[in-house]
C-alpha cells in the first residue's frame, strides 16, 4: 500500500508546494483535488490543485513534471459533487466536469478518478435509482473509453440540514453498492473506501472489504469519534454532526489494526490517503501540516510504502 494524503486540507499551497510538502514528510502519493475554480459550496469544496478546464497535453506533462520532481505519485484525481441534484443546470455543470476530471486523469496517466454519485436528497433511494442509471452508465462508458478507474466514496452526505433528509450521496452501504455494482457492471466503476463512515452508521467497515475486494480503487485514512451520549440523546434521526466528531487517524473508533489488516489479506495493493477533517487542527497552515504529520506517524504502523 501507498501512504498519502488527500490534497483538500491545504488548499493555500500551490501545486508546487504540495508536491513538497509530501515528499519532505515522506509521503508516497497524494489525491489531488480537481475543483472548478469559484467560490465553495461547502468545506473542503472548491479546492484547484489540477485545472482541468482546457486541460490538454502540454498542461499534464507540467503537472507530471512537478510531482515527478517531487517524487511523489498522484494517487487519484478529486472532485465530490451532487450530479443527481434537482437542480437542473448545477447537475449538469457537475457531469461535465466529472468528464474533464476523467479525461485528465488519463492524460496524466493516473488512469484514476474519485468522487461522488450524488443524490437527490428529498427522495428515496428507489426514486432516485432511475436517474442515477440515466447520469451514470454513460459517465462509466465514458471512463471505459479513457481507461479511467472511478472510484465512488461512501460519504453519505448527510451532515447539514440542507442535506437532510436523505444526504447528498446515495452510495452509503453495502446493500446500494451491491445494487449499483450489479446494474452498472464495469472494471472501471468501484469504491473510494472511507471506514470513518460506516462506523459512525454504526456498521462494520471491515466486512465489506472481503466483498468488494476488487472494487476498492482507493483508499481515505479518516477517523470517526461517535459521542455516545450525545447520540443516546439526540437519536439517530438527528443531523449526524450533533453525535459524532471527524477525527484524524488513530484519534476516534475506527479499528485500524483490524481495517488495514483485511486491505492485507484482500491483496490491496493502492493507495490509502489522509483525509482530515478533524476541527481540532483546522485554524492554522501549520496545525493542517501537522496532523498529517500525526496521521502518517499513526499510519506507519501498518503501512510501510
Amino acid at each position: 500500500m501507498k501512504l498519502g494524503f488527500v490534497s483538500a486540507i491545504l488548499p493555500d499551497l500551490s501545486l508546487e508546494e504540495v508536491a513538497g510538502f509530501a515528499a519532505a514528510e515522506g509521503f508516497s502519493c497524494v489525491e489531488l483535488m480537481c475543483w472548478p475554480k469559484g467560490p465553495a459550496e461547502r468545506r473542503y469544496a472548491g479546492i484547484t490543485h489540477v485545472d482541468v478546464n482546457d486541460f490538454d497535453q502540454t498542461q499534464a506533462d507540467q503537472v507530471s513534471g512537478v510531482m515527478q520532481a517531487a517524487g511523489v505519485e498522484i494517487s487519484g484525481l478529486g472532485y465530490y459533487p451532487n450530479a443527481l441534484t434537482p437542480d437542473a443546470d448545477e447537475a449538469a455543470m457537475s457531469i461535465a466536469h466529472v468528464k474533464k476530471v476523467i479525461a485528465a486523469s488519463a492524460m496524466l496517466g493516473v488512469n484514476r478518478m474519485n468522487t461522488f454519485v450524488g443524490r437527490d436528497w428529498t427522495l428515496s433511494v428507489e426514486d432516485n435509482w432511475p436517474k442515477f442509471l440515466e447520469v451514470w452508465k454513460p459517465i462509466i462508458a465514458f471512463a471505459e473509453e479513457q481507461g479511467v478507474r472511478v472510484g465512488i466514496e461512501n460519504c453519505p452526505m448527510i451532515f447539514t440540514c440542507d442535506e437532510w433528509p436523505g444526504g447528498k450521496n446515495l452510495a452509503h452501504s453495502p446493500a446500494i453498492w451491491r445494487r449499483m455494482f450489479e446494474e452498472i457492471e464495469s472494471d472501471h466503476f468501484g469504491l473510494n473506501y472511507d471506514p470513518s463512515h460506516l462506523v459512525w452508521q454504526q456498521m462494520d467497515p471491515v466486512r465489506p472489504i472481503y466483498e468488494f475486494a476488487d472494487k476498492i480503487f482507493h483508499v481515505h485514512a479518516k477517523d470517526v469519534k461517535v459521542l455516545r451520549d450525545k447520540l443516546d440523546d439526540e437519536g439517530v434521526m438527528a443531523t449526524p454532526l450533533k453525535w459524532h466528531d471527524p477525527k484524524l487517524p488513530g484519534l476516534g473508533d475506527v479499528p485500524w489494526g483490524k481495517f488495514l489488516s483485511a486491505l492485507t489479506d484482500v491483496r490491496y495493493r493502492g493507495p490509502v490517503c489522509i483525509e482530515v477533517e478533524d476541527r481540532a487542527y483546522e485554524e492554522t497552515l501549520e496545525l493542517r501540516k501537522e496532523s498529517l504529520r500525526q496521521s502518517g506517524s499513526f499510519l506507519r504502523q501498518y503501512i510501510v510504502g
